[in-house]
């Protein structure tokens, strides 16, 4: 059966602008996290314009990466930004496009909201856990979208927040995938060895506010049309509309943690 992956959000330049400033945020946390000790060859499942790619190369000596990006548009932009110890490889995170002598070689593979966006993560975690060297890590990064907590609560808001959530059930996606992880990483025959949470929320009057602020109302505004199936457009204008009152509060909150999850290859 072919499997489908559906990425809601698209590529187009104002979606780039979003990715840009929330990865401006994310992946120096992301970076803290991972643990880079140096040399290391990294495979980067999902790269986009191969961002992190760049930085994971530049964190420390020795770092290289391999990144896999299924659209073509985005391997032709992120070779404008060439690093000489990053590869942008086109290809598609169900059958990753390695060469014979390439798996089992490498010592971490990535992938960072991939999962979300595809019917069946099981099998990119599968490939993952090949494409490592016995014991190498495997390191899942993604989403469970239940877990946004709004303070002081915003109905419409939350119920423009749910709805958004729907649009991954109806595309076969599951948005709950971030509390998943070790068990997928165990399914697929990597042991789990760690999980903890990275942080992406803020609070009013936070140098950072803005940027997390704009990123979520990008989203929902991206995939308003998905939205429109299952919440009415008065109601997701009234959910915007309160956003933006929401988000002028001296005493409001956002609060969303992404999910990290390593395992192991086995020996």
């Amino acid at each position: 059966m072919e499997k489908r992956s559906h990425y809601l959000h698209g590529s187009d330049p104002r979606e780039q602008r979003r990715l840009g400033l929330m990865n401006d945020i994310l992946n120096r946390r992301c970076l803290a996290e991972l643990a880079l000790r140096g040399g290391e060859r990294v495979l980067d499942v999902g790269c986009g314009l191969a961002r992190f790619s760049r930085e994971m190369a530049a964190a420390r000596a020795g770092v290289s990466v391999l990144g896999i990006e299924r659209d073509e548009r985005q391997v032709l932009a992120s070779r404008a930004h060439a690093h000489p110890r990053v590869e942008v490889r086109r290809g598609d995170a169900y059958e990753l496009p390695l060469r014979a002598h390439e798996w089992g070689t490498f010592d971490i593979a990535w992938a960072r909201f991939v999962l979300e966006h595809v019917d069946d993560p099981a099998r990119v975690v599968a490939q993952m856990v090949r494409a490592v060297r016995p014991g190498g890590r495997v390191v899942l990064c993604d989403d469970d979208h239940d877990l946004l907590r709004l303070d002081p609560p915003a109905a419409e808001l939350e119920a423009l927040w749910a709805a958004y959530v729907e649009t991954y059930r109806a595309h076969g996606n599951d948005p709950l995938i971030g509390r998943r992880l070790p068990r997928l990483l165990h399914a697929c025959g990597a042991r789990p060895a760690r999980c903890t949470w990275v942080f992406f929320g803020s609070c009013a009057g936070s140098e950072d506010w803005r940027v997390v602020i704009d990123n979520c109302r990008e989203i929902l505004l991206g995939a308003r049309a998905q939205i429109e199936a299952h919440l009415e457009p008065q109601r997701i204008d009234a959910g915007l509309a309160q956003f933006e009152r929401w988000a002028e509060r001296p005493d409001a909150s956002f609060w969303l943690p992404l999910a990290w999850a390593e395992g192991l290859a086995p020996h």
